[in-house]
């Protein structure tokens, strides 16, 4: 039998011996503003920093910066540095991070079914953005 005791655990965050959910360490690492985006974009393969910054459009190359950071540090993305001229630099999951991405599909999902939302619209919304920025 499992109890909430079993499936809790402690966090690095969560004070010795505080028990932390599963789903509040999970929505910690997730719930930062643009992180989802930031994931739903290297789902789909790796990506440089200009190509996550124009498909998130509207982020600042700092927070860009801060959450990619972040993501790497808690492990659900790799950095991955080319010797070559000009310096080349790209963002993947890593498996941890692949384990992430049915999440946001049930966004995705949810997001369609109950909010009205066109599961095309993920793409959409991006393309506007950039135009908006590049109109601006």
């Amino acid at each position: 039998m499992v109890t909430s005791v079993a499936i809790m655990r402690s966090h690095p965050d969560a004070e010795p011996g505080e028990p932390v959910c599963p789903v509040l360490a999970t929505a910690r690492i997730v719930s930062g503003k643009w992180t989802l985006l930031v994931l739903r974009d290297l789902a789909d393969g790796p990506r440089r920093f200009s190509e996550l910054e124009r498909s998130l459009a509207g982020i600042s190359p700092r927070t860009l910066s801060q959450r990619l950071r972040s993501l790497e540090e808690e492990g659900i993305i790799e950095r991955r540095q080319y010797a070559e001229v000009p310096p080349r630099v790209d963002y993947r999951l890593t498996p941890k991070g692949a384990d992430l991405v049915p999440i946001v599909d049930a966004m995705r999902h949810y997001g369609a079914r109950w909010l009205g939302r066109d599961e095309d619209g993920c793409a959409e919304a991006a393309a506007a953005r950039r135009l908006e920025a590049v109109a601006s």
